[in-house]
């Protein structure tokens, strides 16, 4: 199963919302192995590109994944 999936499965367990740190608790936990950080960065990336999540930076190393769902909308930058 891609990363990707898993991570959407993850978000879905966890009411659509969940800090970095804890789906990398959570991804270790489902996969057995923690993914290194450029996959996870590409695979949010991927997620973040399709429209199906959004990740917004709390702190220097701090994120918040959220799916988008119908009720949320988020403008890309310049995008007004």
């Amino acid at each position: 199963m891609p990363l990707r999936n898993i991570i959407i499965e993850i978000l879905k367990k966890r009411r659509g919302v969940i800090l970095d740190d804890e789906l990398q608790r959570a991804l270790k936990k489902e996969l057995g192995d923690e993914p290194s950080e450029a996959e996870l960065n590409s695979a949010l990336m991927q997620l973040e590109i399709n429209g199906l999540v959004h990740v917004s930076q709390i702190t220097k190393t701090k994120r918040r994944i959220e799916v988008i769902t119908d009720a949320h909308e988020f403008l890309a930058v310049d995008e007004d």
